[in-house]
C-alpha cells in the first residue's frame, strides 16, 4: 500500500488525475488509415523525386545532362577529384589485387568446370563496368569460389560438362544472364530488404559448408586423378577419392600442390602476423603460377604424369550474345539458377561494400550496388564473362595496399586484359595441381569458427539455422543448404509470431517503472494486481489464442503460490490484471475476440481488466469495437496508473 501511495503522490504532484491522463489516451485522434498511409509513402517518394527533378531543371543544357550521368556513372564525380596520389595508390592497390585474381581466375574459372580463359574473361569487363556504376571505392570485382561451386553443381544436372562443354557454357552464361537481371531489378524496384531472408548466421555456415566442398573437389587437381565424381556433397566425393585411390595415379602431382599450397599458406601466415606484408598472399599466388610452370617446362615433368593446363586461349573478352539459350528447354532451370546466383553473389558484395564502406565513414547504397552489380553482370554475359561479385578476400587485400577510389578496379582490369593479350601462352605448362593449392590456400578464410561459437553463445535458435546451412551444404548439395536455413530462419519468425512471450512485472523499489519480475528478482508485486507484458509487436489470429491462454495459466500460477508467513500459509487472490500494451503496435480482430473472451472469463471469477499504454493503432481499433466500455473504460497510460487507480478505488 506504500509503495501505491507514493506513486499517486506523485501523480497528484504533477497536478493530473489519473482518470485525466487517461483521457488523453481514449481521446487520441484517429490513426491515418492504410490507405493514407499508402498516399503518403508515394507522395513522398515522388517528392523526391520532384525536388530532384525541380534541382535539375534549374541547370543549364551541359549541367544537366552532367548531373544525370553522374548519378548513373559515379565515376564523373570522384574522377573530377582525383589526384596523382590517388592514381598512386590505386595503381598499387590495383597491381597487387591482379596478382591474385589472375590465378584465382583462372582456378575458380575450373571450379566453375569452365575452361580457364573464362576466368580470367571475368576478371577483366566486370571489373570495368563496376568502376564505372559502382559506389563502393574498395570492392574488388571478380569470380568467386561459392558461386563457382554454386553454378557448376546446379547446371550441371542440366548438361554435362565432360560430354557437352559448348552446352555447358551457353547455359552458365544464361543463368549469368539471369542473375544480372535479378539483381538490377532488386535495386530499381528497391527490393533490396528480400536479401535479409538469408541470415547472417545461415550465410556463416552455407559459406563454410561449401568451402568444404569446394575443398574435397580440389583433391581431383590436387592427386590428379583421372576420374571424379560430379556430386558435390561429402559423402559422394569422400568415395569417389577412395575409389580413386585405388586406380594408378602419379606422386609427383601431389607433391607439386602441396609444396606450394604450405608456401602459400605460410605466406598468409606471416601477413597475419605483419601488417606491412599484407601484399605476401598476393603475390604467392602469382609466384606459386609462376615458378610452378617454369619448373615443369623445364623438366617436362608434363610428360611424367603431371597435369597441367595446356591451351588457354588468347584475346580480348569475345561476344557471347550468340550463346546466350533464351530458347532452351531447360531455361526455368537457368532462370532459377541465375536468381540463387543473384542472391549469393549480392549477399557477399554489399555486404563486404558495407563493411569497409563503415570502416571509412561514408555511406553505401545498397540499391545503386544491387543495379551496378545487375548490369555489370548483364553486359558480362553479352562477352563471356560469368557470375562477378565482390569478394571479401581480394577487397581485403585492396584495402590493405592502400586503395582510395574505384581506379584500383581499373588498374586491375587493365593487368588482366595485357595479361590475356600477351602472356596466356606462358600458361600451358601450369600444373593444374597448382590451380588446386591456389584454391585450397583461399579456403581458410571462408570457414570463421570464432564468429559460429559467437552466434552459438548469442542465440540458439540463430545457431540451428547456421548449422542447417552448414550440414545442408555439406551432405546434399549447395541449393539444399540454402533451401535448409531459409526455411530454419522462417520457421523462427514464424515461432517468435505465433507463440510470443509473456511476462509478469513488478515494482522496482523507490521507482515508478515496472519491469520482469524474473529478469528484476528485487521488483514487488503488487497485492491483489497482476501485471503481463506480451512481448510481441501484433496481437493477431495466429498468436491470439495462444496470448489468452498464456495469461489465464499465469493467474492460475500467481493464485496458486503459496507464501508461508509465521506458520501460516496464505494464497494470493488476484482481483484486477493489467495487459502492458507498450509492445503491442497493432491488434486484428482476432486479438480484440481473444480479449473479449479474456475479460468474460476475468469477470465470471470476480476479476477487472485493464489496458495500459496502449498505441495509436491499438487504442483505436478497441474504441471501434467498444471494447473500452465492455472493460468500464480501464485505460491508463502507464502501468504506475493503472495500479494507482485500482488502490484508489480499495
Amino acid at each position: 500500500m506504500e509503495d501505491v501511495e507514493v506513486v499517486v503522490d506523485d501523480i497528484e504532484k504533477k497536478g493530473e488525475e489519473p482518470n485525466e491522463r487517461s483521457e488523453w489516451v481514449l481521446n487520441a485522434p484517429e490513426p491515418p488509415s492504410p490507405w493514407h498511409v499508402f498516399v503518403g509513402s508515394v507522395s513522398n517518394t515522388i517528392s523526391q523525386y520532384q525536388e530532384k527533378a525541380y534541382g535539375l531543371r534549374s541547370q543549364s543544357g551541359p549541367k544537366l545532362v552532367l548531373s544525370f550521368l553522374q548519378a548513373i556513372f559515379p565515376v564523373l564525380d570522384w574522377g573530377r577529384n582525383y589526384t596523382a596520389i590517388s592514381f598512386r595508390n590505386d595503381l598499387l592497390a590495383g597491381l597487387t589485387v591482379a596478382s591474385l585474381c589472375i590465378p584465382q581466375g583462372i582456378g575458380y574459372a575450373t571450379l566453375a568446370r569452365l575452361d580457364p580463359e573464362y576466368g580470367l574473361y571475368t576478371s577483366a569487363l566486370p571489373p570495368l563496368i563496376y568502376a564505372m556504376m559502382g559506389s563502393s571505392r574498395e570492392v574488388a570485382i571478380g569470380p568467386v569460389a561459392v558461386v563457382s561451386l554454386l553454378l557448376s553443381s546446379m547446371v550441371q544436372k542440366l548438361t554435362d560438362p565432360s560430354t557437352d562443354p559448348l552446352g555447358y557454357t551457353k547455359l552458365v552464361l544464361t543463368a549469368t544472364l539471369f542473375a544480372g537481371i535479378f539483381q538490377a531489378a532488386f535495386g530499381l524496384l528497391r527490393l533490396g530488404f528480400l536479401l535479409e531472408f538469408l541470415s547472417h548466421a545461415a550465410i556463416v555456415g552455407f559459406t563454410a559448408g561449401a568451402a568444404i566442398v569446394i575443398g574435397l573437389q580440389q583433391l581431383k587437381g590436387l592427386f590428379g586423378f583421372q576420374r571424379f565424381t560430379n556430386e558435390t556433397d561429402v559423402v559422394s566425393v569422400t568415395i569417389s577419392v577412395r575409389q580413386s585411390l585405388d586406380h594408378p595415379w602419379n606422386y609427383s602431382n601431389l607433391v607439386l600442390g602441396c609444396s606450394f599450397l604450405i608456401f602459400m599458406l605460410a605466406c598468409r601466415f606471416l601477413s597475419k602476423r605483419n601488417r606491412k606484408l599484407f601484399w605476401l598472399p598476393a603475390i604467392s599466388s602469382l609466384a606459386s603460377v609462376i615458378l610452378s610452370t617454369l619448373a615443369v617446362f623445364v623438366t617436362r615433368a608434363d610428360k611424367h604424369g603431371v597435369q597441367i593446363v595446356k591451351h588457354v586461349k588468347a584475346g580480348l573478352n569475345p561476344s557471347s550474345v550468340h550463346q546466350l539459350q533464351l530458347n532452351s528447354p531447360y531455361i526455368a532451370e537457368v532462370a532459377k539458377i541465375g536468381l540463387v546466383a543473384a542472391v549469393i553473389s549480392l549477399t557477399e558484395s554489399v555486404s563486404v561494400g558495407r563493411s569497409f564502406a563503415s570502416l571509412r565513414g561514408y555511406h553505401l547504397d545498397g540499391n545503386k550496388e544491387m543495379v551496378s552489380i545487375g548490369f555489370m553482370n548483364i553486359i558480362g554475359s553479352f562477352t563471356s564473362s560469368y557470375v562477378a561479385t565482390g569478394s571479401f578476400s581480394r577487397t581485403a587485400v585492396n584495402v590493405a595496399a592502400g586503395c582510395e577510389t574505384a581506379g584500383s578496379n581499373i588498374v586491375m582490369a587493365i593487368t588482366v586484359v595485357i595479361s590475356l593479350l600477351c602472356f596466356t601462352k606462358l600458361l600451358y605448362f601450369t600444373p593444374m595441381a597448382i590451380l588446386a593449392s591456389i584454391i585450397l590456400s583461399a579456403l581458410p578464410g571462408l570457414i570463421d569458427f570464432n564468429e559460429a561459437y559467437r552466434i552459438w553463445k548469442l542465440d540458439k535458435l540463430d545457431f540451428l539455422a547456421c548449422a542447417g546451412a552448414f550440414f545442408g551444404a555439406l551432405f546434399s548439395s549447395v541449393e539444399t543448404g540454402l533451401l535448409v536455413a531459409v526455411a530454419i530462419s522462417f520457421t523462427n519468425i514464424i515461432m517468435m509470431s505465433i507463440r510470443p512471450g509473456t511476462e509478469a512485472l513488478g515494482r522496482l523499489p523507490e521507482t515508478d517503472l515496472f519491469c520482469d519480475a524474473h529478469q528484476y528478482p528485487m521488483a514487488v508485486k503488487t497485492a491483489g494486481v497482476l501485471i503481463i507484458r506480451i512481448k510481441s509487436a501484433l496481437l493477431c489470429f495466429a498468436n491470439a489464442n495462444f496470448v489468452r491462454q498464456r495469461i489465464m495459466k499465469w493467474i492460475a500460477h500467481e493464485e496458486e503460490e503459496a507464501n508461508e508467513n509465521e506458520g501460516v500459509i496464505t494464497k494470493r487472490i488476484i482481483q484486477l490484471v493489467i495487459i502492458d500494451a507498450s509492445n503491442l503496435m497493432n491488434i486484428d480482430t482476432s486479438g480484440i475476440s481473444s480479449l473479449e473472451e479474456l475479460h468474460k472469463s476475468l469477470v465470471s471469477h470476480g476479476k477487472q481488466l485493464a489496458i495500459a499504454n496502449p498505441r495509436w493503432e491499438v487504442i483505436h481499433k478497441l474504441k471501434s469495437a467498444n471494447f473500452v466500455k465492455t472493460i468500464g473504460g480501464r485505460v491508463f497510460l502507464t502501468v504506475a496508473e493503472a495500479v494507482g487507480c485500482k488502490q484508489d478505488r480499495v
